[in-house]
């Protein structure tokens, strides 16, 4: 068994804030900018994905989150392992098309 797909994953980033009043929709489209700017890639306009390689990655970006987090609103952060994400299964378009989930970037060390 490849133990490391069960070690290694996707933290995942779904949001619902309030976008009724200018000042909201800015605080919205701050969160979102904080999210690319930290890594995170958009697999829609309220959910985010970003690969992490350890434990302590995951509890580093979720910190992160939690100190942008928008005071109205919510955000749901969620850890899928490499295994479940490989499992997923990605329909696009019409006709509909099948697409292979993202592999885990490789991670480059500099000593």
């Amino acid at each position: 068994m490849d133990t490391d797909k069960y070690k290694m994953g996707w933290l995942i980033v779904s949001f619902d804030l309030p976008v009724g009043t200018k000042k909201q929709r800015k605080i919205a489209t701050d969160f979102r900018k904080y999210l690319l700017d930290d890594g995170f890639q958009m697999l829609q306009f309220s959910v985010y994905a970003r690969s992490c390689v350890t434990f302590a990655r995951q509890e580093t970006h979720i910190d992160r989150v939690r100190k942008q987090l928008p005071s109205e609103g919510n955000v749901w952060i969620v850890f899928i392992t490499r295994a479940q994400w490989e499992r997923a299964t990605i329909i696009r378009g019409s006709p509909a098309t099948i697409q292979e989930p993202e592999e885990i970037p490789e991670q480059l060390q500099i000593w």
